[in-house]
């Protein structure tokens, strides 16, 4: 990750493209809420949203709140937000869906966690993909542990990080894909951010992220559902000591940790996705087989 610096608030408006997010109508009955990562995108989630849906699960993936919109915009971002997207979500799908479930992607797992946590008698199940409690990943610079100090003062408004290669990805032909998108990219230029997510990243969000950590870290032993965890072990973001948190503090008498060898942080796009969206449909279609 390199370190930017702007006094200049980036240019840039709401793009026309912009969209609320997947939805994919079901057959069976059951819905799945899939949910992307901070300053992701709906896209991410796009091959699991695919093959759930090929299954008869309903699947919608929200568009966190303020993704797509302008870097001014979304910098000033509250994860109340973007946890808002979710839960309103959740609740529309409740009215009409007995077994409603949720899964995220790095921070849209603890998101994910959360919802698991305020509603543990009306969600099915959770999985958590990539969750970051830590970023300690084998690709996160020294630098990262100062960071949330910076954002916390008046210049950390200033400072951004633009994402740099592998990009979470293993995948040598998903990564020059993104590459091609971000070696071009700048502050004043965020075209097509609606569909692959933002090329750099506001420092001031990672007060967000870990306030979102430090409210989660204490509801966990309130989860009882179904609780999954999928984890590369070479993931460049967050270590397995992330999944291995996550599983050690929910309540739930069915839980598990799956592990993947041959991917980075983007599980649900890299190279073993369909192993995630697989082991995703084993483990609750055992659960609800047992209901």
């Amino acid at each position: 990750m390199a370190l930017s610096f702007s006094f200049r608030a980036p240019a840039g408006k709401i793009s026309e493209k912009l969209d609320s997010g997947i939805v994919m109508p079901g057959t069976n009955g059951k819905a799945f809420i899939l949910v992307h990562g901070l300053t992701g995108a709906p896209n991410e989630m796009s091959f699991l949203a695919w093959y759930l849906n090929s299954e008869g699960y309903t699947v919608y993936c929200p568009r966190l709140a303020h993704h797509g919109e302008p870097m001014q915009v979304i910098k000033e971002a509250h994860w109340e937000e973007f946890y808002k997207s979710v839960k309103d979500c959740f609740l529309e799908l409740k009215k009409t869906y007995r077994y409603v479930y949720v899964g995220g992607l790095s921070m849209g797992a603890l998101l994910a966690l959360l919802l698991a946590a305020e509603y543990p008698a009306d969600v099915s199940g959770v999985s958590c993909l990539s969750p970051t409690f830590f970023y300690d990943g084998w690709n996160v610079p020294w630098y990262q542990i100062f960071l949330p100090l910076v954002a916390r003062t008046g210049i950390g408004h200033f400072f951004y990080f633009k994402e740099q290669p592998p990009y979470g990805l293993k995948s040598e032909r998903l990564r020059e894909k993104v590459h091609d998108y971000y070696q071009h990219a700048s502050l004043s230029d965020l075209n097509e951010v609606e569909k692959y997510g933002y090329p750099y990243f506001p420092v001031r969000l990672l007060v967000q992220l870990q306030e979102l950590v430090d409210y989660v870290t204490p509801l966990l032993t309130h989860i009882v559902c179904p609780c999954q965890v999928i984890q590369a072990r070479h993931d460049d973001m967050s270590s397995p000591k992330n999944a291995e948190f996550v599983t050690s503090r929910v309540t739930s008498l069915r839980k598990e940790i799956f592990y993947l060898e041959n991917s980075y942080h983007v599980i649900t796009a890299d190279q073993e996705r369909g192993k995630v969206a697989a082991r995703m449909l084993e483990f609750f279609s055992t659960e609800v087989a047992r209901a």
